[in-house]
């Protein structure tokens, strides 16, 4: 959304940040195809619960180019606010209520400081919930010991379960694999990495290894009985992303070379702050979420009793959407806090 109304190299920065070239994608092939995916994730099954959205705040005297607000509510289908920015108090509040219904209470207090001096603001938010395929059974969940690190241990719920499960071990990467599907077309993919090989396998983790991962495992011979042991977690994250893009190339935007003559020319504009806040539920029914390479695999072979696969130490984790192949949420769970 942001990229619409950059010139120059801020937009050309912005765009090779996030990875995309450039040279052979065209901006309106991009936003396109931003706009079908959104489509696309629009509820289209009554087993999933997928809700993507956008919001656009415009200071109530901010006087926008005609062309910026018409391609970006062509592409984006933002709800728009005009709060007066120069009452901070109220204008959080409008926001923070706004993502609070439409992630149905799961993201609170999205943004607290905000500037007098701010004349527009982007908010995107995506909410998902979806049940298991194979549900954990309740009565088998049991208090057990989960290894934030060599030195400490935390008491979590562990859902047990043995039953038939979509697994592979990567000797390579080196992690195992679990696949569980939701009832509709979404998967959860849980990455535990080898003892010690964390880091090893955060660096390798690319959206072309998932896809891989998720082809591999709809082979019927990957179908097979384990003994898993899985916690029953709440988390949530926070991040100020202004503090965290420049990092990552994006910086210009947040600098006074910040070139945004697309969006107005009635001021000069250059993005102060970026939140981001994301949560996670994973219980016995399933998930409920909010937020606002190639490799060679190697399979364990067949054994009399079936391998056993305990999720007691830090692990990764993405939500994918099997429908448009996307990942709807990637992270890592460190320290689960029971629900």
């Amino acid at each position: 959304m942001l990229s619409l109304g950059a010139r120059g190299h801020s937009q050309t920065q912005l765009l090779t940040s996030l990875g995309f070239n450039i040279t052979e994608l065209s901006t309106l092939e991009l936003h396109q195809g931003f706009q079908q995916l959104l489509r696309d994730l629009s509820p289209q099954d009554h087993r999933l619960e997928v809700r993507v959205g956008n919001a656009l705040l415009l200071n109530h005297d901010l006087e926008l180019l005609p062309e910026f607000l018409n391609d970006t509510m062509a592409f984006y289908n933002p709800m728009v606010f005009h709060p007066n920015f120069g009452d901070t108090a109220g204008t959080a509040q409008l926001i923070n209520d706004h993502i609070k219904k439409e992630t149905h209470g799961k993201i609170v207090d999205l943004v607290s400081d905000l500037s007098p001096d701010t004349e527009m603001m982007l908010v995107n938010y995506i909410y998902f919930k979806g049940l298991w395929e194979k549900p954990f059974p309740v009565f088998r969940t049991t208090e057990e010991d989960f290894h934030v690190d060599e030195l400490t241990t935390v008491r979590v719920p562990m859902m047990q379960s043995l039953s038939h499960h979509w697994y592979i071990h990567d000797r390579q990467v080196p992690c195992s694999v679990l696949r569980l599907d939701y009832q509709g077309p979404a998967a959860a993919f849980f990455i535990l990495p080898d003892p010690g090989k964390m880091r090893q396998v955060e660096q390798m983790l690319t959206p072309t290894m998932i896809a891989r991962w998720n082809r591999l495992l709809r082979n019927r011979r990957f179908y097979k009985e384990v003994e898993l042991y899985f916690p029953k977690f709440s988390i949530s994250t926070s991040y100020e992303l202004d503090e965290i893009l420049p990092k990552l190339g994006f910086k210009d935007i947040f600098s006074q070379q910040a070139n945004f003559s697309g969006i107005t020319r009635q001021r000069k504009l250059h993005v102060s702050k970026s939140f981001h806040k994301a949560m996670l539920d994973v219980n016995e029914d399933g998930t409920e979420a909010a937020a606002a390479t190639g490799f060679s695999i190697v399979f364990l072979s067949a054994s009399l009793s079936p391998p056993v696969l305990r999720f007691n130490r830090p692990f990764l984790m993405a939500i994918f959407s099997s429908s448009t192949e996307s990942i709807l949420f990637l992270g890592k769970v460190v320290r689960p806090r029971a629900l």
